[in-house]
């Protein structure tokens, strides 16, 4: 990237400010920054738990995969979307700013993972079921002929 373009880059950056994300007290960046065990001691237990008994093959070439998406993007573009199966595989603020597919069971749903979604596992954004609407009677919820009296 040359001078100009990195100047851009970077006076884009200045423009957009927004609110600054911490995680458990710590900025995003700082999050970047931390190695696995540092990160570890931050997230709940049961995603401590997770990463102490170590990642499979399976979350392990998806964050892979994420990583070569968002090497591959020009700057400033969203990176390609990352089809997976995998929903049991806690966020981590590597996989930030990756445009992530997750399958429900259906269909695959696109999310682009965000820094407040550090901590939660894939399936909370991928819903498997279709949530009950009580209370809203259809054309079938009383016939027609039917009298009460």
């Amino acid at each position: 990237m040359s001078d100009t373009e990195a100047d851009k880059a970077q006076e884009l950056r200045k423009r957009r400010t927004f609110r600054k994300f911490t995680y458990r007290g710590v900025e995003l960046e700082g999050l970047l920054d931390l190695s696995n065990e540092q990160l570890m001691e931050l997230v709940h237990a049961r995603a401590r738990r997770r990463f102490q008994r170590g990642l499979k093959r399976k979350p392990t070439a998806l964050i892979k995969k994420l990583r070569k998406a968002k090497k591959e993007a020009a700057p400033g573009e969203k990176p390609a979307v990352v089809k997976t199966h995998c929903r049991n595989l806690p966020i981590i603020p590597e996989m930030v700013g990756s445009q992530v597919a997750i399958y429900n069971g259906k269909t695959f749903n696109t999310i682009e993972i965000r820094a407040d979604m550090v901590g939660f596992y894939l399936a909370e954004f991928s819903i498997s079921y279709k949530p009950v609407r009580h209370g809203r009677p259809g054309k079938c919820s009383s016939p027609a002929g039917y009298d009460s009296s």
